[in-house]
């Protein structure tokens, strides 16, 4: 039995048809894994396993350190979602609860390489001039 009801299993499939471009997971964890990196991985792969447009690579933190930190992780259970390019999207732990919908809502952002924000905000957004670190930090409390 999976993580995902088959109900979820069915909606998932269903807005994941509209995904236009590839969408690769990347997940890092550790040969011995922990608890939290175990549960993050049966959940991407029972995802990934949804659409053709969707890949999963999962990484040994340990072993590939150096593409960890091509990809900025330094901690697992880790979760980068990649298009064309790397977007700066990083999930850290399980992303569960509130954070699953997130994960979709980005997973399915990445596979329209369309933010869908307004003019005026990309407009606001194209005067950044230097590398911007956001972190978002969720508590179910």
């Amino acid at each position: 039995m999976g993580i995902l009801k088959e109900k979820d299993r069915g909606k998932l499939i269903n807005v994941f048809k509209g995904i236009e471009k590839d969408v690769k997971i990347v997940m890092f964890t550790q040969e011995m894994e922990c608890p939290h990196c175990e549960m993050t991985r049966a959940m991407l792969e029972e995802i990934s396993g949804l659409s053709d447009k969707l890949s999963l690579e999962v990484h040994d933190f340990v072993a590939e350190a150096g593409l960890a930190k091509k990809h900025g992780v330094d901690k697992i259970p880790a979760t980068v979602l990649l298009g064309d390019k790397d977007y700066g999207i990083r999930f850290y732990g399980v992303p569960a609860g509130y954070e699953f919908n997130v994960l979709i809502e980005d997973i399915i952002d990445v596979g329209k390489r369309n933010p869908a924000l307004s003019k005026e905000v990309m407009a606001e957004l194209d005067k950044v001039d230097r590398p911007v670190h956001m972190q978002v930090l969720i508590s179910p409390t």
